[in-house]
């Protein structure tokens, strides 16, 4: 049988990159994944190219940083079966251009702020009454190596990413009695759309925080991201999981 089959499963920021990458492995593992993205047009073809694959997506367009948004996606998912397993709160708000605390605005702070922290909480809160109710229940978050570690001129980032550690050790606390895991994945520097040109200032600069001298792929993630979702990690909660090559143990 395959490691998650006939799971309920909901993914954010399932567009693009990591979310996608994680989408990908979670319906190729059987489980009936709900993808929600801003991007309509990104997320409706990689649900149809997973579709397509045999496994069972479907694409909910979702802008996370609005409540009313974040219940629609839930009850969508949780109507499917009465139940939700799988939380995945892969999306993030990256500004285009990062600030160090003098020059981050408020709206910077603010994106950040109810993107990735915020959208991560409505999330989880969404979900838990169904997990409750099963008594089981895995959620996945994805960090950043930025929430262990600094990073320059990224303040609002950084201190968000960092937020997400805390929420994560909250929620396995909290929940825990009731089979419900949440952990966290720190995520290095992965090859996305959005990564640094190869060659450029900051592109070495990320070959060189790795032990391994190399950028990272979405699909590590993905294999993280499916071993915490599985009953494999049934006795890891609480956990902060660098994939990082190597970037936080210097």
């Amino acid at each position: 049988m395959k490691r998650l089959q006939d799971r309920i499963a909901i993914v954010t920021g399932a567009g693009h990159g990591i979310g996608r990458a994680i989408a990908d492995r979670y319906a190729a593992e059987g489980a009936i994944v709900f993808m929600c993205s801003r991007d309509t047009a990104a997320g409706e073809a990689a649900a149809a190219e997973f579709r397509h694959a045999g496994g069972d997506a479907t694409f909910l367009p979702c802008d996370v940083a609005h409540p009313a948004e974040v219940t629609r996606v839930v009850e969508t998912a949780a109507a499917r079966h009465g139940r939700i397993d799988i939380l995945c709160n892969n999306a993030a708000y990256l500004a285009s251009t990062w600030h160090n605390a003098g020059d981050a605005t408020d709206d910077e702070w603010e994106k950040c702020f109810r993107v990735s922290l915020m959208g991560t909480q409505w999330f989880t809160q969404g979900v838990v009454p169904f997990m409750l109710r099963q008594k089981s229940g895995a959620i996945v978050n994805i960090g950043s190596v930025q929430s262990l570690v600094g990073g320059r001129n990224s303040a609002a980032y950084t201190a968000i990413k960092t937020a997400i550690v805390g929420l994560t050790r909250s929620v396995a606390y909290d929940y825990g009695a009731h089979n419900i895991r949440c952990n966290v994945i720190c995520a290095g520097a992965i090859k996305t759309r959005i990564s640094p040109a190869a060659g450029s200032e900051l592109h070495q600069r990320q070959l060189s925080k790795t032990f391994l001298g190399r950028i990272g792929e979405p699909r590590e993630i993905a294999d993280a991201a499916l071993y915490l979702a599985s009953d494999e990690s049934s006795y890891v909660t609480g956990a902060v999981l660098p994939v990082d090559g190597g970037w936080t143990a210097m």
